[in-house]
């Protein structure tokens, strides 16, 4: 290489041969007349003919050898610049014999400027790199600016180029002077390329140069630069193929590690995600490069640096004797180097991926020893070398909307940092929500963070010899993306060799293959480890990856993971932040390193602390990169059981490390992992994926041991000859073999969890929102898992729960605030949940006291029993915390009425035309029933069943009863006799008959009856005796005159009893006869006289009392009374929630394809179909159903017949599940349903049966995805709001999800489902990004479930996206309020007016 540029270096002057003094003299007597003639445009040159012009440029050249003492050597520079710009503009002031050979006397001038940069003794003055930099310009805005250049000047500037920056890299320049000698080589070179190609041998001269030189940091920085705008531009290049396969050159197939031809599939169409550059970055490639050369280029670019990993490898890089210097220096800047040399790799790996995102930190920053930099943009205004913040990292991308979005648990504050133009290494994780800001620079408010993650990283990390590791978020790879095999053909060989360069080093520790590894050299290797996890973890679906790269790759691993002290924390936290979807994208063999990452998530979860990473990892990012790797874990032992692996290996490498041992065995140790992570976790976001993952855990658990196959684990557990166990040693790093312990049974797992959660409910968590959302929506998810355990622990729960509401209403007034109410709102409803799922608990005195005590608090903000003071409850005032409060303690009070003690369920409620036995119910049918309400909240429709045999012997009353918590059906009987003792038929009372009395026998007595006694008369009074007024004292004048009419009767009845005495006849006495037994007993009075609802006070009106009676009766004959009891019959008395089930094939894009899968069960997977039955039972549509889900194979198969699920559509079927309080519709759209609605005037079906409300749906119109078609799916019950839509993906392909038609994800929740060949199932979620608690659980995104539990989770998953919706809306009031106000609404339309003795005689007539 020194020989091909000695050519460049320029020739000695004559005046060399005179005394220093005289070619001074002489220079400065030439100079300055050529000099004061540039700046004046009309001046001519003195010059005019070719020998002037060589002497000339003799004395110049030895001009620019002198001391810069003097500005001897600035003038000669100001000509020589000037003279440069011939090819540029033709001036007057340039001599005339260069305006007609331009090229000739610019390749003459390039060879004399390079005396200037030959080793001088005032090197680092400021005014020898002022003079570089004016070079430099001129070299640039000839390259630029130049119309016309021979290949002879190009090669001859490029070869000056070449020979200057080698020159002034060896001699140590400043960093400022390199980077910009650097990066005008570079653009020029690229300009080159576009305008005339450099031949073979300056390629391989360049490579040499820039290769010797790669040990400075400027040359990997700005070849970093120039190969990622290069990348931009190569990415949305279309070239044909195979003819640039034939142009490339044998010389460059070799440096491919396994063939060339793999590059070229790396040309994608438009749709790719951009890879977008810093404009600047990206203007330095010409804009007239020619489609076919950006390839050629960009290949030959790649690999001007050589391998980087020589930069790890001081005998390699050590060659020349600069860098030799710098790697035997101990503080040597060659590991910095290497990292940014593999971050540029990794950047180009991510952009060919579609991952990349925007990083607006610099490195340098970061990098421990590092100098800043002094901008020198004045100098170059379109050539920012000086890499100030706004060059650095500056990349794009831009995504599909799911792309845009991160994960629902979201990611902590970004890290600073990444050298130009590369990104950080990121967690692949989808959501941070609530962001206003670019997706890629999110931050989480603070009220949603925990301390640990909203306190700046950068401020407490301390002083490290290690550069930063950074989990910013980062996007779902790209669709189109290029095969890994591709991808691993041109970057394989520098990431595996930088990921194991160790092994290589000659440098082991003797034990066996392990080597120790430098901690220096420790940021490469992790780049190159994090780099690869990424690669193999955009696995496509059924995309086979050649066994030699698995197996690298997995080596990679066992020796990035060792926990043990030769393991290096800095690769170990590497390879975590970037596997958190290593299990679960189908790679061969991956499961032989569950034992390893094992290990590796225990030594970051159970270390509270992370001493050893905290220095360069945010521990927060690291703590949840490490529980979605065991999310992924912990489905695989319960999913293989007691399949015995030959090799799980445990991060070793020598043969004693290589066990035997079943799947199942390390599922205790994931156990321990999960509880202790609960244990030691701070951050919110971490917290509540835990806690997403424990009820995952257990419900499989317990759906395991309910299928039977809990004895096969039991077995497989105690024989210790089936294989051996694995249990945590000293210190969690080394594992010794002995029996597990017997705690991962369902119902040991249930009790340990549901004291943990209610432990820490209690202390740690009760003042973070979004954790104590989360861990009641799992506790009530616990509540419904079907394990056996003692009833005490279910009512310890309870108690929980209640002593949370205690504490979070007793707060002070200024804490209270809307979001805190939520919280209370939520944990009323988990513990509906409780009640309604374990009633007996209510048999239990203790437990019934407690609950009421709690309904009381929420209803008036206050306890009756509050230490030794009790206070009545006239006596208190209602001051509920919230109005939101007080109504869920009302509904926890339905629930403990319908439970408690009561008889079983057996239906809803039948309406008024079911029991008159009508088709339709109408005005004149609702005339047969008496009407009345109670207590101003439930109302009481009476039918009286005719006159008959069955009424005299048995009298019944059929009573509708509508309240708030819902409407129920009663027949109610007349029986004298109590039930125990109660024969079949009951008879009439009927005394017996006697014989008739004879009417003369008997002796009359005259008997003077007498009202009180003959000795009061006798008695003195006391003042007792006139405490009670007279009659006559206390009478009204109304009184007095009812008194006097009494008195004229008593009178007349005298007179009438005296007249037999007067006339002396004798009195003819019979005997009295029970009359006949009656018919008419007027069992609607009897039904309220019973219940004490028939007493004046009971019917006092509103205007005499102010007290709303307690009994008013309706006025069913009024219009529209019957419209508005079916209207309240149809207002659920459940929270109803609605959520669309869609089929992806794979490839599809369009909304019509995946519409038809469901038409037929041919085009779907067996396992969908096996998930919309685990999902609810078939439900003929407006049919009410009853509660519980009991899935019935046969009923399914015999509604869906032969379709897809299509059957579901809401036309006559849909899935439906209920329970005490929730009722979900399923509905599967098909294109034939979508189609009526359609052709409908009004967009909904003609069926008058179907239940979809008309008035929300819009004139009908072409759709262009799913949820558009879903507007046609509004059930009337679901009261979460139309704008709210739930929609449940299959998809056959996990990259699709980025082509799901959806138009808007604003207001759209989507649950992706994708199986897996191992028989579990990937969950991709995407929450509400406006919601303030938009981390859902029990399905995160990352999750992994088995098909046990899919349905299970699915639902509840549903169930706590509706709730949280709920809590959030203004607009959606539980139920029994909508009831109760319409009940209100019709006791002021519809209540009867008249008076007490109206409403007394109507009760003895017929309705």
């Amino acid at each position: 290489m020194d020989q091909s540029l000695s050519s460049g270096r320029g020739q000695l002057s004559v005046l060399s041969c005179f005394p220093p003094s005289v070619g001074r003299d002489v220079a400065v007597a030439v100079v300055k007349p050529l000099r004061a003639g540039l700046g004046n445009p009309d001046t001519r040159s003195l010059l005019r003919t070719d020998r002037q012009v060589k002497w000339t440029m003799e004395v110049l050249c030895y001009g620019l050898t002198l001391p810069l003492d003097g500005d001897t050597v600035q003038l000669c520079l100001d000509v020589y610049t000037d003279w440069l710009m011939a090819l540029v503009s033709p001036k007057e002031s340039i001599p005339p014999p260069i305006s007609r050979k331009p090229d000739l006397y610019t390749q003459k001038i390039l060879k004399h400027l390079h005396s200037l940069f030959l080793s001088r003794s005032d090197q680092a003055s400021p005014v020898y790199t002022s003079l570089c930099q004016q070079v430099l310009c001129a070299v640039q805005s000839l390259a630029r600016d130049g119309a016309v250049m021979s290949r002879d000047t190009w090669e001859t500037l490029l070869n000056f180029l070449l020979c200057i920056n080698q020159t002034m890299l060896a001699a140590g320049v400043s960093e400022q002077l390199s980077h910009l000698s650097v990066a005008v080589l570079l653009e020029v070179w690229l300009l080159s390329c576009s305008r005339c190609f450099p031949s073979r041998s300056l390629w391989q001269t360049g490579r040499q140069m820039l290769s010797s030189c790669r040990h400075q940091g400027a040359v990997v920085e700005q070849w970093s630069r120039v190969i990622a705008a290069l990348t931009s531009r190569f990415k949305h290049t279309h070239t044909h193929t195979h003819t640039l396969i034939k142009r490339f050159s044998a010389t460059y197939l070799h440096m491919v590690c396994v063939g060339p031809f793999r590059l070229l599939l790396l040309t994608f169409g438009p749709s790719f995600p951009h890879f977008k550059v810093h404009d600047e970055d990206a203007a330095l490639i010409p804009k007239d490069m020619d489609g076919h050369r950006v390839p050629h280029t960009w290949f030959r670019f790649l690999h001007l640096l050589g391998n980087p990993v020589d930069l790890s490898r001081p005998l390699v890089v050590g060659l020349t004797p600069s860098s030799h210097e710098e790697a035997s220096r101990d503080d040597s800047q060659l590991p910095s180097i290497f990292f940014r040399a593999m971050r540029g790799v990794s950047t180009l790996v991510d952009a060919f991926l579609g991952v990349t995102v925007i990083n607006n930190q610099p490195t340098e920053e970061l990098l421990p020893g590092h100098t800043t930099r002094i901008p020198f943009r004045d100098r170059l205004p379109s050539l920012d070398v000086s890499f100030p913040p706004h060059l650095l990292s500056r990349v794009a991308v831009t995504k599909s909307p799911f792309r845009d979005r991160h994960p629902p648990h979201g990611v902590s504050r970004p890290r600073s940092g990444s050298a130009p133009p590369i990104p950080m290494t990121t967690l692949s994780v989808p959501i941070a929500p609530h962001f206003s800001t670019s997706p890629h620079n999110k931050r989480l408010k603070p009220g949603n963070v925990s301390k640990a993650s909203s306190k700046p990283f950068a401020a407490s990390r301390p002083a490290t010899s290690q550069p930063p590791l950074c989990s910013s978020p980062r996007p779902s790879p790209s669709p189109l993306r290029c095969k890994l095999d591709s991808l691993l053909h041109l970057f394989g060989d520098w990431l595996f060799d930088a990921a194991l360069f160790n092994r290589d080093s000659g440098q082991t520790s003797g034990h066996g293959d392990v080597v120790v590894t430098s901690s220096r050299w420790a940021a490469g290797r992790a780049e190159a480890c994090g780099t690869l996890c990424r690669v193999f973890a955009c696995k496509k679906t059924a995309e086979d990856i050649l066994a030699v790269y698995l197996s690298r790759f997995y080596l990679v691993l066992l020796q990035g993971l060792r926990v043990t002290e030769e393991g290096c924390p800095l690769v170990l936290a590497s390879i975590l932040l970037n596997s958190t979807s290593l299990f679960c994208c189908d790679l061969k063999g991956v499961n032989l390193l569950l034992t390893s990452f094992t290990s590796a998530v225990e030594k970051v979860l159970l270390d509270r602390e992370l001493v050893r990473f905290k220095s360069f990892v945010s521990p927060v990012d690291l703590r949840r990169a490490s529980i979605l790797v065991l999310l992924t874990l912990l489905p695989i032992p319960v999913q293989f059981g007691t399949v015995r692996s030959e090799s799980l290996l445990d991060g070793r490498l020598n043969r004693d490390d290589v066990t035997r041992g079943s799947f199942l065995s390390l599922k205790p140790r994931l156990i321990r992992v999960l509880i202790g992570a609960l244990q030691t976790e701070t951050d919110t976001l971490n917290t509540q994926i835990i806690l997403a993952a424990v009820l995952n855990l257990v419900q499989d658990s317990a759906l395991l041991e309910a299928a039977g196959e809990s004895q096969q684990e039991a077995e497989s557990q105690q024989s210790g000859a089936r294989g051996p166990l694995w249990t945590c040693g000293p210190g969690a790093n080394r594992w010794t073999r002995e029996t597990a312990f017997q705690s991962d049974t369902a119902g040991s797992l249930w009790v340990q969890f549901v004291r943990l959660l209610t432990q820490r409910l209690a202390a740690q968590w009760r003042n973070d929102p979004a954790v104590c959302l989360s861990a009641l929506e799992v506790l009530g998810g616990l509540a419904k898992v079907e394990v056996s355990v003692e009833e005490s622990e279910r009512m310890r729960a309870v108690t929980s729960v209640c002593c949370y509401i205690v504490f979070q209403c007793s707060r002070p007034p200024p804490l209270h605030s809307r979001d805190l109410h939520s919280i209370i709102v939520a944990a009323f409803h988990c513990l509906n949940v409780w009640l309604t799922q374990h009633p007996a608990m209510l048999d239990h005195q203790e437990c019934l006291l407690e609950v009421l005590e709690i309904v009381e608090l929420g209803i008036s903000g206050t306890k009756s029993r509050q230490e030794e003071q009790t206070t009545c409850k006239e006596e208190k005032e209602l001051n509920p915390a919230s109005l939101r409060v007080k109504e869920a303690a009302e509904a926890t009070l339905t629930c403990v009425m319908q439970v408690s003690g009561a008889f079983p369920f057996l239906g809803g409620l039948l309406g008024e035309d079911a029991l008159i036995g009508c088709s339709a119910m109408s005005d004149c049918r609702a005339k047969k029933f008496r009407y009345f309400v109670v207590d101003h909240s439930v109302i009481l429709a009476m039918l009286e069943p005719p006159e008959g045999p069955e009424q005299a012997t048995c009298p019944s009353l059929t009573v509708l009863v509508r309240g708030p918590s819902g409407g129920h059906t009663w027949t109610l009987q007349l029986h004298l006799h109590p039930r125990e003792g109660r024969t079949e038929t009951q008879q009439t009372l009927i005394p017996e008959q006697r014989r008739a009395g004879q009417e003369d026998a008997g002796i009359r007595c005259d008997v003077e009856y007498q009202l009180f006694p003959d000795s009061i008369d006798r008695d003195a009074l006391v003042k007792a005796d006139l405490s009670i007024p007279t009659l006559n004292e206390s009478v009204t004048e109304e009184v007095q005159h009812q008194l006097e009419h009494l008195k004229a009767a008593l009178k007349r009845q005298r007179q009438v009893e005296a007249r037999p005495q007067v006339s002396g006849r004798a009195v003819v006495i019979k005997t009295c006869r029970p009359p006949p037994p009656t018919t008419n007993f007027q069992t609607a009075r009897l039904f309220l006289s019973h219940l004490g609802l028939l007493t004046p006070e009971a019917l006092k009106s509103l205007g005499t009392s102010g007290v709303p009676a307690q009994l008013v009766s309706l006025d069913s004959s009024l219009p529209g009374f019957s419209e508005d009891l079916r209207h309240l019959d149809q207002l659920a008395s459940r929270n109803c929630d609605s959520a669309f089930i869609f089929y992806m094939k794979a490839g599809q894009r369009t909304t019509a394809e995946i519409l038809r899968n469901v038409e037929s069960c041919c085009s779907v997977q067996s396992h969908f179909l096996d998930f919309l039955w685990s999902l609810g039972r078939p439900a003929e549509v407006g049919r009410r159903q009853g509660g519980g889900f009991n899935p019935n194979t046969s009923e399914f198969q015999a509604v869906l017949g032969d379709s897809g699920g299509g059957v579901f559509n809401g036309e006559r079927f849909v899935l439906m599940y209920t329970d005490a309080l929730t009722e979900i519709t399923f509905t599967v759209p098909s294109p034939s349903h979508v189609a009526d609605l359609s052709k409908s005037p009004t967009g909904v079906s003609s069926n008058p049966q179907s239940p979809f409300n008309s008035s929300k749906v819009s004139t009908p119109k072409t759709t262009s995805s799913p949820v558009e078609d879903t507007q046609y799916f509004c059930f009337e019950s679901s009261f979460v709001g139309f704008e709210s839509k739930l929609l449940i993906v299959w998809v056959e392909r996990f990259e699709d999800i980025e082509s799901f038609p959806l138009t808007s994800v604003s207001n759209v929740q989507l649950i992706f489902v994708h199986p897996l060949k191992t028989g579990l199932y990937r969950i991709r979620f995407h929450g509400n990004a406006t919601s303030k608690f938009s981390l859902v659980v029990p399905l995160v995104d990352g999750s992994v479930v088995s098909k046990r539990s899919l349905g299970f989770l699915v639902r509840e998953t549903v169930i706590n996206c509706c709730q949280r919706r709920r809590l959030e809306s203004d607009s959606a009031p539980p139920p029994h309020v909508r009831r109760k106000h319409m009940i209100n609404n019709m006791i002021l339309r519809y209540r009867n007016g008249h008076s007490e003795a109206a409403f007394y005689a109507a009760l003895f007539k017929d309705p």
